[in-house]
């Protein structure tokens, strides 16, 4: 602490912990500084503006405040946090995709070659799976960053685990087609598009 302000980076996660449940607002601070960007991250592969994202972290962090009084710490501070963002994305998700069904996809014309991701900046991936159609994006995000699998998809957005299956491998194939074309672009011009 110097001239009273706390430092997040300073603090151990017991430190925050118990900082932030005795109400401190210094300590909600330095706990939000922490974490805002790996947050702002998870929240922005689950939508599909940076203003959707900022309502879903603002929420999460909220509900993080909430529940930080009942943190058994049985997993680490992180990840339980991660948990409350995918969490409250899912929520704002789960209500759209009621206006738009997700529906199984019958055939896919996989390409037979992985692609690679190399030469591919970070913010392009990250644009290109926020273009995906929304069950697509919800379902790639759950099963190849969170590492749910397509039972536990199922369970958490009342879908059948085909449909989960299904849109994983339809996510695949358009993020790999837009790789392709990336890729392509970038071996042509030697730049990534911009």
């Amino acid at each position: 602490m110097e001239n009273g302000r706390i430092y997040g980076f300073m603090l151990s996660e017991q430190e925050l912990i118990d900082g932030c449940r005795k109400g401190n607002g210094s300590f909600q601070k330095a706990l939000y500084d922490r974490y805002c960007r790996k947050m702002t991250t998870v929240c922005l592969r689950y939508s599909k503006t940076t203003a959707e994202a900022e309502d879903i972290l603002q929420e999460g962090f909220v509900k993080v405040f909430q529940g930080l009084k009942d943190f058994r710490q049985e997993s680490k501070l992180e990840t339980w946090i991660t948990r409350i963002m995918v969490n409250t994305a899912l929520n704002l998700q789960r209500k759209k995709l009621y206006l738009f069904p997700m529906v199984d996809v019958e055939e896919l014309d996989l390409p037979e070659d992985e692609t690679s991701v190399s030469g591919i900046h970070f913010t392009q991936l990250l644009e290109m799976i926020q273009s995906l159609p929304q069950g697509c994006q919800i379902v790639f995000n759950l099963f190849a960053i969170e590492g749910y699998n397509h039972k536990e998809i199922a369970e958490l957005l009342g879908i059948s685990e085909g449909t989960s299956k299904s849109q994983y491998a339809r996510a695949r194939s358009l993020l790999q087609q837009k790789l392709l074309k990336e890729s392509s672009y970038y071996a042509k011009y030697g730049e990534a598009k911009v």
